[in-house]
């Protein structure tokens, strides 16, 4: 299966070629792959389209595969959203099936600030867009801007904001001017070697790895196991990016797992503390995620909200971004 070829040179956050059935995977259609990870890696998650003209509005036209959302709920995203400048512009509800969206681009609205237009997914709804076209001027694709690659679990997933356009990677990557590919995978990420192998063989200009609290519950892991785990991914990562800056973000806070030991006897305090040593060993940058989201900010007791999607992106965006962008002058 190919995309559609009239909006590619639109699209961002997408690294890899479609597959059957998936137009837009985050992973590389790979039998080594665990089946939890590919079902995940098929929802188009921080895929979106980007571009700049004089155009007023824009028309895509669309077909979506599923009105099913699972446990995200809406959150998953029910409507194609357009945003410049920082904010939301306009919005078009999607339909199961065959459909059309119209956005307006906000290029007649003087407060709406500079900087090309992001065109957001329902992406729970798997939609394939085949044509974007403009209205009333013309669109042109944006300027590539540096490649992030975030791999993680539900939490960068954009497990359980509100919409698409609230994940924390999104928003550090919409904050920063940064091309952000999404490779959370909600309960699947835990560090496997396959996954290790697509970020290592993906073009990038910085790399995040966020995951362990699967290992704590869906694949308990003892402390030695989680260490050995993340020490292979880094090694592997490493061996494709000898330069590509990479940080480590660890678990955030999730109050039934600090304290309590899992099957294997390890409890994600201690999961998280060994986690953070072999990544400082491992010469990678190292951000504690402990005390970055507070309880209150936890919409079901393990996965942020709105705010607390917020503070992950106001604490992480600026080391990626600094990362890649030089220092302004003194």
């Amino acid at each position: 299966m190919s995309r559609p070829e009239q909006p590619e040179p639109f699209l961002r956050g997408c690294a890899f070629p479609a597959a059957p059935g998936v137009p837009y995977p985050r992973a590389k259609n790979d039998d080594r792959l665990p089946r939890d990870t590919w079902a995940m890696a098929s929802i188009p998650v921080g895929v979106r389209f980007e571009f700049v003209g004089d155009a007023t509005e824009v028309e895509l036209a669309y077909e979506t595969a599923t009105d099913d959302l699972g446990y995200r709920g809406d959150g998953a995203g029910r409507a194609f959203t357009l945003w410049r400048g920082g904010r939301q512009v306009d919005a078009a509800p999607a339909v199961l099936g065959a459909g059309t969206a119209r956005l307006r681009t906000g290029k007649d609205d003087a407060t709406v600030g500079d900087g090309p237009a992001i065109v957001y997914l329902p992406e729970g709804m798997r939609p394939t867009v085949s044509t974007i076209t403009a209205v009333d001027g013309s669109i042109e694709p944006a300027p590539a801007r540096p490649r992030w690659v975030a791999y993680g679990d539900s939490v960068a997933e954009g497990w359980v904001a509100s919409g698409p356009p609230f994940a924390w990677p999104t928003v550090a990557g919409r904050d920063h001017g940064l091309d952000v590919v999404n490779m959370g995978y909600a309960g699947a990420a835990r560090g496997e070697m396959a996954s290790a192998e697509h970020v290592a063989a993906t073009p990038c200009d910085v790399i995040t790895i966020s995951h362990g609290t699967n290992c704590w519950s869906r694949v308990p892991h003892t402390t030695e196991m989680i260490a050995a785990g993340l020490a292979a991914f880094i090694r592997v990562v490493r061996m494709g990016h000898p330069h590509t800056p990479i940080f480590f973000v660890s678990p955030i806070v999730r109050p039934d797992a600090e304290s309590t030991p899992n099957t294997v006897g390890a409890t994600l305090s201690q999961l998280r503390l060994a986690m953070e040593h072999i990544a400082t060993e491992s010469g990678v940058g190292v951000i504690t995620g402990l005390d970055i989201v507070t309880v209150e900010q936890l919409a079901d007791g393990i996965h942020p909200n709105d705010e607390g999607h917020r503070a992950i992106a106001q604490e992480v965006g600026p080391i990626v971004a600094g990362a890649v962008t030089p220092a302004s002058p003194a």
